[in-house]
C-alpha cells in the first residue's frame, strides 16, 4: 500500500497570517475561539496589515492564542489586555493594535479598562469572545451567563434576583464611546458577517477614527456539556434572543 503523506491530504485553507506550526490549535473541539480567530485572520489578510500589527491576548481560554498568529504578540495579565494594547498604540501610533479576550477578561476584571478606553476613544480594536461562562477554570458563571443557565456555580440556573442580568457589553460601549467609535456584535453562526464586522473594526482603527469593539457569540460545548446539535442550537437560536446581533455604532461621517 502506498504511504499517504501530508502533501497528499487535502488541507483546508488557512489565513496566511496564521502560524502554521501551532496548528491544529490548542482550543477544545467545538470551541468558538478558533472560528473567531479564523475570521480575524482572513480580515487581516484581506487588509494586508500583518506586518503592522501587535496582537494581545488575555488570561483565560484566550491565552491559548498566544502563538496563534505569525504576528508580534503579547500575552497579558487578567483583564489587562486593553491597557497594554493602548500603551503600545500610544507609544507607536503607526501600530495596528488588537486586544483579544473572553467575557471575563472584558466584562469582569477588565471592565474598568474596556469602559474607560471607550470613553477616551482609544484608537485600538478590542475583540471579545462571549461564550456565557468562564471556560478555562471549569465553566463557572460569568457576566454573560444567561438567566436560568446552569454552570458549575449556578447548578440550579442563574438567579438574576441574586446575581443581576447578563452584561450587554456592546450596548454599554456604544452608550459611552464618542463619535468615531465602531461597535458591533457578531456570531460564529454567521462567519461571513462576523468577518465583515472585524474588518470594519480594523479599518476604523486604520482610518484613525477611534475605538473599535466587536463581541462575538461563541460556543463552549465542553462546559455546556452539549452535543453538536445542542451546541449549535444554543449559539444560533438562544444566545441571540438576549444578545442582539448587529452593528450598534458606526463612525459619524466627517465634515469637509
Amino acid at each position: 500500500m502506498q504511504e499517504v503523506t501530508k502533501d497528499d491530504v487535502l488541507q483546508p485553507p488557512m489565513p496566511s497570517c496564521w502560524n502554521e506550526e501551532t496548528k491544529p490549535h490548542k482550543f477544545c473541539p467545538g470551541c468558538g475561539h478558533g472560528i473567531i480567530l479564523k475570521a480575524l485572520g482572513e480580515a487581516i489578510d484581506e487588509l494586508g496589515i500583518k506586518d503592522k500589527m501587535v496582537y494581545g491576548c488575555d488570561i483565560g481560554c484566550s491565552l491559548l492564542a498566544w502563538d496563534f498568529f505569525a504576528i508580534d504578540t503579547v500575552q497579558t495579565h487578567h483583564g489587562r489586555t486593553t491597557p497594554v494594547i493602548t500603551g503600545i498604540k500610544r507609544a507607536n501610533p503607526e501600530v495596528i493594535g488588537v486586544a483579544y479576550m473572553g467575557d471575563g477578561g472584558g466584562y469582569a476584571i477588565g471592565s474598568q479598562h474596556l469602559f474607560n478606553a471607550a470613553v477616551r476613544n482609544e484608537k485600538i480594536t478590542v475583540i471579545l469572545c462571549n461564550n456565557c461562562n468562564y471556560g478555562m477554570t471549569g465553566g463557572q458563571m460569568a457576566p454573560t451567563t444567561l438567566p436560568g443557565m446552569k454552570t458549575e456555580t449556578t447548578p440550579y440556573g442563574r438567579d438574576t434576583e441574586q446575581t443581576g442580568q447578563p452584561t450587554l457589553g456592546p450596548e454599554m460601549v456604544a452608550a459611552v464611546a464618542p463619535a468615531g467609535a465602531y461597535v458591533a456584535r457578531g456570531t460564529i453562526a454567521n462567519v461571513r458577517q462576523l468577518k465583515g464586522f472585524l474588518k470594519k473594526a480594523l479599518e476604523n482603527q486604520i482610518a484613525g477614527n477611534g475605538f473599535s469593539f466587536v463581541e462575538a457569540l461563541a460556543s463552549c460545548p465542553t462546559n455546556w456539556r452539549t452535543n453538536a446539535k445542542q451546541t449549535w442550537e444554543f449559539v444560533e437560536k438562544e444566545m441571540p434572543q438576549y444578545f442582539k446581533v448587529g452593528e450598534l455604532r458606526t463612525p459619524q461621517a466627517k465634515e469637509g
